[in-house]
């Protein structure tokens, strides 16, 4: 697998210069496996992936883990969307509410966007998963409910021997009240155990945390402590605030990890970051 970072930042696009390192694009992953192209969330970062996918790309999946609008927010400039050529497969968290069609209808509807879903020259083929394992061009893909606000999903892709696992947005500590002595009561564990790379909610500092309980994300520690409960080979940091600067992401790392004994490696995901499995 061939991994491209589209977007990594939390929240909300933050394309401000103090900002260039680790960018300000939204969550947007690309994963490449031979011809099989599968995208993880649609943020800010795929309008510029979509400008980028060259003729030869003619299928699509892109794999939602949630509906918040900073994961769905590009979909509309997404340019295949607009190829009557191109088949655009979207799969997304299985609901008890209303069903994911009616849901990307919301965005795709007035006031939030001017084209509705069925007004594209090619309606996308939509997915509805939930803990489910499925296949995609040869990539075996395991879907779980994960601990934040609505249904939300973490992402498991496996080609071979290499597996890749996906939470961007993640609290730890809300999911049991014993993290991380219990692996079989945390939630997405069974997502990330074993996996070559993680890409995980590393949002705050456990200060900061401290404050936000119940918001839905993870301090860089817990990311740590998971990854380290999971035994995964390298870990990256996902999910940046919007309001903190490349400057400040370096001081929480350096801070966090100062005094923490690793036996895998660590760092903040960047935009632009490939990943070879």
């Amino acid at each position: 697998m061939k991994i491209n970072v589209w977007g990594c930042r939390g929240s909300l696009p933050s394309p401000d210069p103090e900002n260039y390192k680790y960018g300000g694009n939204t969550s947007c992953v690309q994963v490449i496996e031979g011809d099989t192209c599968i995208i993880l969330d649609g943020g800010s970062g795929i309008q510029r992936l979509g400008k980028q996918l060259g003729p030869e790309i003619k299928e699509i999946h892109i794999l939602l883990t949630h509906l918040h609008i900073d994961h769905t927010m590009g979909l509309g400039f997404f340019l295949p969307l607009y190829n009557p050529n191109v088949i655009v497969h979207l799969w997304g968290p299985s609901a008890t509410v209303e069903p994911l069609l009616q849901r990307l209808r919301r965005y795709f509807s007035a006031p939030l966007f001017p084209v509705r879903l069925n007004e594209l020259p090619r309606h996308p083929i939509i997915h509805e998963v939930d803990d489910s394992e499925f296949e995609i061009g040869g990539v075996k893909i395991r879907s779980t409910y994960v601990c934040h606000p609505g249904p939300t999903l973490g992402y498991r892709l496996s080609t071979g021997n290499s597996v890749f696992a996906y939470i961007p947005d993640h609290e730890l500590s809300l999911g049991s009240p014993n993290f991380p002595n219990e692996p079989e009561w945390t939630s997405g564990y069974e997502i990330a155990k074993d996996a070559d790379l993680l890409f995980h909610d590393a949002e705050y500092t456990a200060e900061e945390y401290a404050t936000k309980i119940g918001w839905g994300h993870s301090s860089i520690e817990d990311a740590i402590e998971f990854a380290r409960l999971c035994r995964v080979k390298k870990l990256a940091l996902f999910h940046h605030d919007p309001m903190n600067s490349d400057l400040r992401l370096e001081s929480m790392f350096q801070e966090c990890t100062r005094n923490s004994k690793l036996d895998f490696e660590v760092e903040l995901c960047a935009e632009g970051n490939t990943y070879d499995l």
